[in-house]
């Protein structure tokens, strides 16, 4: 079998393309994969709205759409077999380029009025979403892959009896609807030291893009003191893709909960994950949808900072069931169900 021929189009946004390429990982388990990534900005004076109404009213060709909203000429890139994207703004570009090619497509999340006859396919990670004929829905997907990282299939239950050696903790920061307060982040920082101190577990630390100079600076403290921290990683010295180490090494995960990217990829990895929240949150519907989805199959426990400590973080521990197949293997499998004509040529 030839290989399956993709157009990855990217927003540039980190937490949108990683989707993105954990649906071409799993598409690349049942098919060998040629993939031609092209990054696309949509031209500022250009309004999405115009775009889609373009699109769904045939007022324009593909091409004419793609050169007047994002200045793409896709025709050097065929032929193409599939067109993938995610983040809001590559939906005119995902469809237009399809139609383009005359090639199925995948959009990963909320379509935004789009119609879903314009897709093959749409993976979403919103449960209200299983009923829809072209919506697949699962974790939010990655392109770690457990079994590369070395994580077991099966994962020990941790706690007093039997304490992680070594866990992660991975340090977000304010974002729109999250806001830290420097006593919280200290709560934090002195639980990892209280439950270092009770368990003897270690700690690998992660700073984040979003992360504040005084937070980095309070978390780089924590190595001060070497039965606690056994690794720390300042994101703006090392940059992106800092995980993999972690998550190879970890035998769980502590993530502050401003990033559902990290606690959804900490999840894939079969990581027993806790998110930590302050105060002053809240989530967007479709996010809180989302950790409801997480927390029901047991993947995570959320727990408020305030409220940390030995006892009820090994009592949230004990509630979590880790995946227990590579879900790599999983969507691949569920991809081909519902797009077999992408693995007949």
């Amino acid at each position: 079998m030839s290989a399956l021929r993709i157009l990855h189009l990217s927003d540039g946004r980190p937490g949108h393309y990683h989707l993105a390429e954990g649906v071409i990982a799993a598409l690349a388990r049942r098919r060998e994969c040629d993939v031609a990534t092209r990054e696309i900005n949509r031209r500022r004076l250009v309004p999405g709205r115009l775009l889609r109404m373009l699109l769904d009213g045939g007022r324009a060709s593909p091409a004419l759409i793609l050169k007047l909203g994002y200045g793409f000429d896709v025709a050097p890139f065929a032929p193409i077999d599939l067109v993938i994207s995610s983040g809001g703004q590559t939906l005119p570009a995902n469809v237009a380029a399809a139609r383009a090619l005359g090639a199925d497509n995948i959009f990963i999340g909320s379509l935004r009025g789009v119609e879903p006859e314009n897709f093959s396919l749409i993976v979403s990670s919103y449960e209200r979403h299983a009923d829809l004929p072209r919506h697949l829905v699962t974790l939010k997907p990655s392109a770690f892959d457990p079994d590369l990282l070395g994580r077991p299939a099966q994962v020990p239950a941790y706690g007093a009896a039997n304490p992680p050696k070594l866990a992660g903790l991975l340090i977000g920061g304010d974002s729109g609807l999250f806001k830290y307060k420097d006593e919280e982040w200290r709560q934090l920082f002195n639980f990892a030291c209280e439950l270092s101190r009770a368990w003897g577990t270690r700690w690998l630390v992660s700073t984040s893009r979003r992360t504040a100079p005084q937070t980095a600076e309070a978390a780089f403290n924590l190595t001060k003191e070497s039965q606690v921290v056994a690794d720390f990683i300042d994101y703006k010295r090392a940059g992106p893709g800092t995980l993999r180490k972690i998550f190879a090494n970890a035998d769980m995960i502590v993530c502050s909960e401003d990033s559902s990217t990290m606690i959804s990829e900490a999840a894939w990895a079969r990581l027993p994950v806790i998110g930590v929240s302050p105060a002053h949150h809240a989530f967007k519907p479709e996010e809180r949808e989302y950790r409801q989805l997480m927390a029901r199959n047991n993947w995570c426990r959320f727990m408020p900072i305030t409220r940390l400590s030995v006892e009820r973080f090994e009592e949230a521990l004990a509630e979590i069931e880790p995946l227990g197949v590579n879900p790599l293997d999983g969507l691949g499998e569920e991809l081909q169900a519902r797009l077999p004509g992408l693995f007949r040529q």
